[in-house]
């Protein structure tokens, strides 16, 4: 039980996302903890990426999810993917939740095509602080660091979401590019 301890959460009604299937293991993992604040503090953290940092929709037909640091209005490639992480498991019980994780996996995509030597972009073409760095800078990159990592993490979750759910759509014409890129 969490008694005693209030909820940091944001209000259902300004929640970003809501899944059945985090709220479900919410309500699960909290049961299993003995320790009131243990719980309380999963209960806080585990669904905090879908209550504030995603943006979910639909662009050229398919799930587009921008997915932003949290204290920043940027999509990490590395930051994304890790942030998204813990609920790949859950996806073959929750469609919406797929659906959320298909569009990060897309907008990767699109990031990557974008520049594959950026390591953050923006939601569009809004430019940066970054924009006088000695390097090619376009107006949807936040920021232009190379780190081989952001690019290998795009290619772990796409792995982990088809392993887990054995949908292959998102290996279409643009992230067979965008692995090109990548090699």
């Amino acid at each position: 039980s969490t008694s005693g301890f209030v909820s940091q959460r944001p209000p259902v009604e300004k929640r970003n996302f809501i899944s059945p299937a985090v709220e479900a293991t919410i309500e699960k993992v909290c049961q299993s903890i003995a320790d009131p604040e243990l719980a309380w503090l999963f209960q806080n953290c585990f669904p905090n990426t879908l209550d504030t940092t995603v943006k979910h929709s639909t662009r050229n037909g398919k799930p587009d999810t921008f997915v932003i640091t949290g204290d920043i209005e940027a999509m990490w490639l590395r930051d994304s993917t890790a942030q998204v992480w813990h609920y790949v498991p859950l996806i073959n019980t929750d469609s919406k939740l797929k659906d959320l994780i298909a569009g990060v996996l897309h907008r990767q995509t699109q990031c990557l095509l974008i520049d594959p030597y950026a390591n953050a972009f923006n939601e569009g073409p809004t430019g940066s602080d970054w924009e006088t760095d000695l390097t090619p800078m376009r107006k949807e990159l936040h920021e232009r660091k190379y780190e081989l990592d952001s690019l290998c993490y795009p290619v772990r979750l796409a792995h982990q979401y088809w392993k887990t759910c054995g949908d292959a759509s998102i290996f279409d014409a643009d992230w067979r590019a965008a692995t090109h890129l990548i090699v």
